[in-house]
């Protein structure tokens, strides 16, 4: 990002004087700024505005800057925006207090002009940063999609597993952090099928041994390809290990039992259930029926941790 590219900066404080005196260090430095006087209407102006800062007083009637912050970074939306906490308070509790809640930095009033401005500048390069990842991030699933395309049988199936193994991670009690890797995976699992030629995609019978080799190869492809994007890390282990079973038979590393990372298994369950109830170039549909009865067979084989797979055919029944 370019030095003092002009950015849209929240100030609240219930203070005018103080609001005065960051709106004009701000505009000098080139930003936009949008002022509120309280922590309710700081809400409504982060729903509006979507800033790329916010500087937040601690000390205001209503709604502290502590709870603005919390319910901030408690939303997925909002949550990378960073968040200054002003204070003219430095006891210890009060910064305990706000790193909970999420808080970046602090500035302590009154404020130093230099030091403000110096570290202003430092949180909107670290947030320019933050947008070109998800901006990368949303090529690769727009990329994900466009292979998803290249065969008509697979149309929605990225975002079915994406839905579908963000619900079943909730019911097992993941976190939020898990939740978001499953959403991800559901869409880039299947990113390797890229170096896949159309010949071996849409096969619509049996493989060769020599096209199976191929095929199998794309979970380590896919997740070659995220390798240059760190806000990817925790997505890759659920592209390469999503064929992998739980007695050690899947690929590509036959990792077995609970060497297979949790999201990696999730999304491997509901991507073998999402392929036999939908139509593929060899095999037609099976009932929702039939397919719980295969998944409760490999289940018998042990191909599934069995909590895991209970859960999912409790969901799945629940659903019908």
């Amino acid at each position: 990002m370019a030095p003092f590219e002009r950015r849209t900066v929240l100030v609240v404080d219930d203070e005018a004087g103080n609001r005065e005196v960051l709106y004009e260090i701000l505009t000098d430095l080139g930003h936009e700024v949008v002022l509120a006087e309280d922590g309710f209407k700081a809400l409504a102006q982060v729903e509006r505005e979507f800033p790329d800062l916010i500087l937040l007083d601690i000390s205001m009637p209503g709604r502290s800057g502590i709870e603005v912050c919390q319910l901030v970074k408690r939303d997925p939306k909002t949550r990378l925006i960073p968040v200054v906490l002003l204070t003219g308070r430095g006891d210890r509790e009060i910064r305990i207090a706000g790193l909970e809640a999420g808080a970046d930095d602090f500035f302590h009033k009154p404020f130093d002009l230099l030091e403000l401005t110096t570290r202003i500048r430092s949180l909107l390069d670290l947030k320019g940063f933050t947008d070109e990842l998800e901006h990368a991030e949303a090529m690769i699933t727009s990329l994900a999609l466009a292979v998803e395309a290249r065969d008509s049988y697979t149309g929605g199936h990225c975002t079915r597993l994406a839905k579908a193994g963000v619900e079943l991670g909730r019911r097992l009690g993941v976190g939020q952090d898990e939740l978001r890797v499953l959403r991800l995976g559901g869409f880039l699992h299947d990113l390797g099928k890229l170096s896949v030629p159309d010949p071996i995609l849409l096969k619509p019978g049996p493989f060769t041994e020599e096209e199976r080799v191929v095929m199998r190869a794309h979970p380590v492809t896919g997740e070659q390809l995220c390798q240059p994007l760190n806000s990817l890390a925790a997505v890759r282990p659920v592209i390469r290990h999503h064929h992998e079973r739980w007695d050690g038979s899947g690929y590509p590393d036959g990792l077995a039992g609970d060497g297979i990372p949790l999201t990696a298994q999730i999304l491997g369950l509901v991507d073998v259930f999402d392929a036999l109830t939908t139509q593929r170039p060899y095999k037609p549909p099976f009932s929702r029926e039939e397919s719980v009865k295969i998944l409760e067979k490999e289940g018998v084989n042990d191909l599934w941790e069995p909590k895991l797979l209970a859960e999912f055919l409790r969901l799945v029944r629940e659903g019908s």
